[in-house]
Parts: C-alpha cells; structure tokens; sequence
C-alpha cells in the first residue's frame, strides 16, 4: 500500500468531529482534509498534533484524551507517538514472564517497522478493531450430529472452530481475524498470555487448526506461549494471504506484517505499557472478564 493510498484509508475512518480537533483553527472546521488526505496524513505525523488533540479543553477524558476523539483517532496517534519515543530508544523492554522485563537491544528494528506508512495505519486499524469484540453462537455438524458453539473474538480457538463451519469463500476472512486476534493478544495482554491463554488441549487444537504436521505440531508446543502465539499469528495472516481470490493492498499489509510478526508485537507491548492500559483509559475489556 503507497503512501497515497494509506492517506485515503486514514481519511476514510475518521469522523466530522475527528476533523475540527485536528485542524480546530482552520475554516470549515476541518472538513477540507477529507479532499486532501496528504494533508492529513502530515498533520497526523506532526509531533505537535499528539498533545493537541489528546488534551484539548471541554470534554477532556482522564488522563487528558479529548472523549470527542474517536478510537481510530486516539490510536493512530497513539501509534504515530511510538514512533517518536524509540526514534532515540536504545532498548526496550521485553517480557520474560508476567510482570518481568529485560532490556531488549532492537529499538532499530521496531523504528524500521514504524517507518512505514501502512504499517502504522495497520496497528491503528488493529487495535480500534478490538474496542467492540464480536461474540456468538453458529452451528457445527459433528459426528453426523448438528451441535452450537460459541465463538469469540477474544478466544483464538474458539474462534479457529469457526473454520469447520464456514464456506471456503469465508476461510480467508477467518484465518485474517486469528492472525489479528494473535498480534492483539500478545501486543496488548502478553501476561495474560503468558499465564492463562494457552493450556496443552488448546495450543494443540490451534496447532492443528494450522495444518501443520505432527513433528511440527510437537516442536511448537513446547515453546513459550507468546513465541506460539508469534508463529501461529503469522502463519494465519499468510494463509490469508494465500487463499484469498484477488489481494488486495490492505491483504498485502497484512502478509507483510506477518513477515515482521514480533516487531509489530513489540510495538503494540510499548504502547501498552506507555499508554493504553493505563489508568482511566479503558479502551479494551480483559480477555476472560
């Protein structure tokens, strides 16, 4: 996806009252940036546009985010700031288990990351994806038997099920919401992760889901569940990739994406420790809550 067109889809997600807190002083409160989206886009990356939009005057939320901002607007500045704080990072911290940290020495590799215009609109599309999870029931044949499940967005192998019911027209769509439930899961609640997500029954449903062989199936479960989550999360985005008819640029982000699986997710862990689960921001509900 060109500079361009990433341009395009920002404009395209945010709302009249997005506009006026971007561009508060210009005439037409803001409405002009619809019909230039480069405009737009440069605004979002000014520095400068991050403290004006999340603290500006009547209706400030806690912590001084503006409530008049939509979800998308909030992340994609949350996402375009990340790039400002490891612009000079020499490290970052990497987690080893719950509430344990290590400096890890690859702040250039999430710079690099960040530096793409797609990328960054991917994460903001990811995380205001998951500010309202989709949750329900479909039917199954089992055993010659016609059984209800449950499904959430929240629950990558109640979710995988989803595979045994839908068409092979829908399978790409599916296979796209596990990679992006993986990156989300481990990006923002990796403890939960770390300690709940994941028990041997269920690493192995999700292995098998992915189609991969026994010997494969035998070396990733021993692995640690946040390294489970990276392989199965790109694998899932690839497979997407790969069974979709036509792909389109926004497909093509995201088989990039899974090229870049752990930098994404460490992106996403920055943003969580800095900004999004802090106090009175409760964008996202706890998985299991």
């Amino acid at each position: 996806m060109d500079r361009a067109l990433a341009a395009r889809e920002y404009a395209s997600h945010l709302t009249d009252a997005d506009l006026r807190l971007l561009a508060p002083a210009a005439p037409g409160d803001g409405a002009w940036l619809r019909s230039d989206p480069a405009a737009l886009l440069r605004l979002l990356e000014d520095p400068g546009t991050f403290g004006t939009v999340l603290s500006q005057g009547p209706g400030e939320g806690p912590g001084g985010w503006a409530v008049q901002a939509s979800p998308f607007l909030i992340f994609a500045l949350l996402v375009q700031r990340a790039e400002t704080d490891l612009a000079s990072a020499a490290h970052v911290p990497e987690r080893t288990g719950p509430r344990q940290r290590v400096p890890l020495f690859d702040a250039p590799a999430l710079r690099d990351f960040l530096a793409d215009t797609a990328r960054r609109l991917f994460l903001a599309e990811l995380l205001a994806s998951f500010t309202r999870v989709a949750s329900g029931r479909y039917r199954v044949r089992v055993a010659g038997r016609a059984r209800t499940r449950r499904f959430s967005e929240l629950d990558p192998v109640r979710l995988a099920g989803l595979l045994d019911a839908v068409s092979e027209a829908e399978r790409p769509g599916v296979y796209r919401r596990l990679g992006d439930v993986s990156l989300f899961l481990t990006g923002v609640f990796p403890d939960y992760v770390t300690a709940r997500a994941l028990g041997p029954v269920d690493a192995g449903r999700l292995l098998r889901a992915a189609g991969l062989t026994g010997p494969q199936r035998e070396r990733l479960a021993a692995k640690p569940a946040i390294e489970l989550m990276e392989h199965l999360g790109a694998r899932w985005y690839r497979t997407a990739c790969e069974l979709t008819p036509v792909r389109t640029a926004r497909l093509a982000v995201a088989g990039d994406v899974a090229g870049r699986f752990r930098q994404a997710r460490r992106v996403l862990n920055h943003l969580t420790d800095r900004y999004l689960l802090s106090a009175g921001q409760p964008w996202f509900t706890p998985p299991g809550s």
